[in-house]
């Protein structure tokens, strides 16, 4: 008797030890443990990424909207306005987690801008002025972003398309980076 409850309880205990209601260690899974653990980024590879994927977009995004400018010049105001409408430019920011934007004349008193955003536009239009070569530049305007601007060449068509009515042509690719959306991105190169 005392072998039948024991067998019993046995039979009972294995029962209530169902492992098939149980989570399985999918892939999925596993990626969100590791995108939850503390990652180890320098601000040197966060720049250094920054610096490198905001030549390459910014070079990409001037020649889709070349080619969209292209394609529909009786668009090119809304074009221009609201550049995410373009396939390309719209994939890149999904991709890299930057918003891009597109600067003029306008945008050195736009206060949506930061003050050291505002004065680095100012200087970009000083060298354009005085037909100077400026280069591409990133700044840490936060802790949590990261500003690529890269100025557009006189003679591009998206100057000209663009920015119309300013005095002359001038305009510059601004990148937004989140330093969030930076290490994401570092993680899941390096889980591939």
């Amino acid at each position: 008797m005392k072998r039948l409850i024991g067998c019993a309880s046995l039979v009972l205990l294995l029962a209530a030890c169902d492992t098939s209601g149980r989570i399985e260690n999918t892939k999925e899974l596993n990626a969100e443990i590791k995108a939850s653990q503390i990652k180890r980024v320098t601000n040197t590879q966060l720049i250094y990424s920054a610096d490198e994927w905001g030549k390459k977009i910014s070079k990409i995004a001037e020649k889709s909207l070349t080619n969209q400018l292209g394609q529909s010049p009786d668009r090119a105001g809304e074009i221009c306005k609201d550049l995410s409408k373009i396939p390309v430019i719209a994939a890149l920011e999904k991709e890299y987690g930057v918003h891009i934007q597109l600067l003029g004349m306008a945008d050195l008193k736009n206060p949506d801008l930061a003050a050291k955003e505002r004065e680095l536009l100012d200087a970009y239009l000083y060298s354009a002025k005085n037909n100077s070569v400026a280069n591409d530049n990133l700044q840490q305007l936060n802790d949590t972003l990261l500003v690529y601007n890269a100025p557009v060449a006189a003679e591009s068509p998206v100057c000209k398309a663009c920015m119309p009515t300013q005095e002359m042509p001038f305009a510059v690719w601004r990148l937004l980076f989140s330093k969030k959306a930076i290490i994401r991105k570092l993680d899941a190169k390096q889980l591939k």
